[in-house]
């Protein structure tokens, strides 16, 4: 073979793979780069929208400020209504944003793929034309030519292809590792959308459920003032009935803690569940406030309770399982936790959290710290919106029926997590200092 032939040759082995994967990383590229201008914009969109929910927000704090009074909440269920319709704006844009980054890495993806396929192919040729050299011996090929010069160059020649081999198999192993990076990032990906559109359809829940407590209050007072004052003192007078049957209750069950089974009282353990704390009120359930009553009358707190307007979403300050999860407003006249969710943590806690919007999990369902497993509500009997999160000791809380107690209160056939007064823990001596 004459030596023009030969480095015509091993020059189109050489160059022929870079053309095609030229050519399609360059298509790849252009529409990578569309797709990333379509994420940017969709960037700038969810920037704007997360002010205008600041806004609502920040008008909510002013309304939940005023007195109790029937235009009072009805302006802050019109208030929820257009935060919650912003939420769900804004999860309607992280959705697509998610979507085009999913499409942006198969893209990528299929690009690495081809390219690694172009240079398997290229390797391939170059050691099929080492083997076909490799097989004569130094002196047979030497024989072949007239002269040393052009023996030398064809030496020179098979050089260069391996060296070109050395190039090819590091540039494949760097693309075999780029197209794990981009699987495991789309993995990441797509389960944040599944996350995504559960929180979604919460949040269209949410938006049903402000809908339905509008029409309600405006059936239940007939649109007077005088009746939805009746209508709130009638709660309050049930609500503190139902406190003191409960105290009773509780007074009644017995628990004798291990210190042991749990975490030492001032170890973070435990996350805070909403992104933004703005606590409202202590704990304060010990024996010693239940025993001295007309002092600590307003101090007899279970848990604490966490300011924020409805909708807002409810992290898991822990891995766990969920326990239960009830609604006692299912039951009518009971004026307690409405809709909630309690955890058992493996650390020997559980987590209680109340007055919910709408419930995000499952009885027996596995959570990770920071999922979001619920959103901020009014429900139950609940002066405003507000997270109530309680802690217990995991033995000593019991998940029953009101009237499995015999208790006198409307609450009957409604399910309630109980503990003995030795089982409940002050939260803020587990969570993180504010």
């Amino acid at each position: 073979m004459p030596v023009q032939r030969i480095r015509a040759f091993i020059l189109g082995l050489l160059v022929a793979p870079i053309l095609s994967m030229s050519v399609g990383s360059a298509f790849a590229q252009t529409e990578a780069e569309r797709l990333q201008s379509l994420i940017d914009d969709r960037n700038t969109r969810l920037e704007s929208i997360e002010a205008e929910i600041r806004e609502f927000e920040s008008a909510l704090l002013e309304v939940g400020a005023e007195k109790d009074t029937l235009q009072k909440a009805i302006s802050q269920l019109s208030l929820e209504r257009k935060k919650v319709l912003a939420d769900i704006n804004y999860t309607e844009n992280q959705i697509s944003n998610t979507d085009l980054q999913i499409n942006k890495l198969t893209l990528e993806i299929n690009q690495a793929e081809r390219d690694i396929i172009s240079n398997e192919s290229a390797i391939a040729e170059i050691i099929r034309s080492l083997n076909a050299n490799d097989n004569d011996s130094m002196i047979e090929i030497l024989l072949r030519y007239d002269n040393l010069s052009e023996f030398w160059d064809i030496i020179e020649s098979l050089e260069t292809v391996r060296n070109s081999m050395t190039t090819r198999v590091k540039s494949l192993d760097e693309l075999r590792i780029l197209l794990e990076e981009k699987k495991i990032s789309e993995t990441s990906k797509r389960t944040e959308l599944s996350s995504l559109k559960k929180q979604y359809s919460g949040q269209q829940a949410v938006l049903d459920n402000n809908k339905a407590e509008k029409d309600q209050l405006l059936k239940a007072t007939k649109n007077e003032e005088a009746e939805y004052q009746t209508m709130l003192s009638l709660r309050k007078e049930a609500r503190e009935q139902l406190i003191v049957e409960v105290q009773n209750i509780e007074s009644q069950l017995k628990f004798i803690l291990d210190p042991n089974s749990i975490p030492t009282a001032g170890t973070a353990v435990l996350r805070w569940p909403l992104e933004s704390v703005y606590l409202t009120q202590y704990f304060g359930y010990t024996k010693f406030a239940l025993s001295n009553p007309s002092v600590y009358k307003n101090s007899m707190h279970n848990g604490i309770d966490l300011g924020a307007p409805v909708g807002t979403k409810i992290h898991a300050p822990l891995t766990g399982t969920v326990r239960a999860v009830g609604n006692t407003d299912l039951v009518s006249g009971c004026y307690s936790w409405g809709k909630w969710i309690l955890i058992d943590h493996p650390n020997g806690l559980s987590t209680l959290f109340a007055h919910l919007s709408h419930v995000g999990v499952t009885n027996g369902q596995k959570i990770n710290t920071s999922d979001v497993i619920g959103y901020v509500g009014n429900t139950g009997y609940s002066t405003g919106p507000h997270l109530h999160f309680t802690l217990y000791v995991s033995a000593a809380v019991e998940v029953k029926q009101f009237s499995q107690f015999k208790a006198v209160t409307s609450c009957g056939a409604a399910l309630s997590p109980f503990a003995a007064v030795e089982g409940y823990l002050d939260p803020l001596d587990y969570l993180p200092p504010l």
